[in-house]
């Protein structure tokens, strides 16, 4: 069974692959801040908002979605790093946050999806 970290990075490959065949363009990846980490900033090119993306992947979905782990706390965390991401840059357009939600069977992408506007500010 591999790591939960190998995972995640190959995951966040995944992601920022799938992301720049739909539209976005890669600003940064894993942005921290004292609230936590950002894995995905990026501009949606269709319109022109800031996303920030948060990467779940998982080898199943046995126990749940990989989307399900992004829990109102998680949301808020992301919430604090983003207005301090564009606070920092001096950034003043619209913004979303993301999920990227991924199923892998080992190194094979069994399903890869986006969920946009997973919350309102």
């Amino acid at each position: 069974m591999e790591s939960k970290s190998s995972i995640g990075k190959f995951g966040e490959e995944q992601a920022k692959a799938f992301l720049e065949r739909n539209g976005f363009k890669i600003l940064e990846k894993n942005f921290r801040t004292k609230f936590g980490e950002i894995d995905i900033i990026a501009i949606d090119e269709d319109t022109d908002e800031m996303v920030f993306i948060e990467v779940k992947a998982r080898s199943s979905s046995e126990f749940g979605f990989p989307e399900e782990a992004v829990n109102y706390k998680k949301q808020q965390k992301i919430k604090r790093a983003a207005l301090e991401y564009l606070a920092a840059n001096k950034i003043y357009k619209d913004w979303r946050i993301d999920v990227v939600s991924i199923i892998l069977n080992g190194k094979e992408v069994n399903d890869i999806k986006i969920i946009k506007n997973i919350t309102q500010y």
